[in-house]
């Protein structure tokens, strides 16, 4: 996934201005203010304007633009390019909460269970068709049942996959040996029944 280069195909583009259409027809919960005539460009262009100021606007909507040419641009123009940041958006975001959860899930079933190659066995996840098929429809429900929660969630995951949890375990293995009771009984009792 690292390194990938988004390709946005015509068909992403048509799911992409169904869903917008959608929400436009449900009203201003969809994030793009409609007016009467259709969305609000003036919005859309205030977003492209500060995509131009990221410096990003080449790896989200595949185009270098200028404020001057956003600012010129047609209305039709400034749709398609918001359609494609949102995209570039949405499979960022996805591919930010999958990398996530397998690596977290990796973390758990290697505390259970001993993996030969972690990095391996996380790679072969990342990259299984039918994984990250379900795990985007899971991050894209999400998205869009709670946005807002999601840079939340995020900033979790992110804080748990930098948690050394081995270094936590071996504390509590510690601690709990320090709680045994070390008496002479037990070891007079261990050298007797060794007989």
């Amino acid at each position: 996934m690292a390194g990938e280069e988004i390709v946005v195909t015509e068909d992403v583009l048509k799911l992409v201005e169904a869903e917008l259409e959608a929400k436009l027809s449900s009203g201003p919960a969809g994030g793009i203010v409609p007016t009467a005539h259709g969305p609000d460009i003036p919005a859309l262009c205030e977003q492209l304007a500060v995509l131009v100021s990221t410096g990003k606007a080449k790896d989200a909507i595949g185009v270098q633009i200028s404020h001057e040419q956003v600012k010129r641009l047609s209305d039709k123009d400034v749709e398609k390019y918001t359609k494609c940041y949102q995209t570039y958006v949405g499979s960022k975001t996805t591919e930010s909460l999958i990398d996530s959860f397998i690596f977290l899930a990796t973390k758990a079933v290697g505390m259970k269970l001993k993996i030969k190659d972690m990095d391996a066995y996380q790679k072969e996840l990342r990259n299984g068709y039918i994984l990250n098929k379900e795990l985007s429809n899971l991050a894209g429900n999400l998205a869009l049942k709670c946005g807002w929660f999601l840079g939340t969630a995020n900033a979790a995951l992110i804080t748990t996959k930098h948690i050394d949890f081995n270094s936590h375990l071996e504390r509590k293995d510690k601690a709990k040996l320090e709680e045994i009771p070390q008496s002479s009984t037990t070891a007079e009792g261990l050298q007797t029944s060794n007989f």
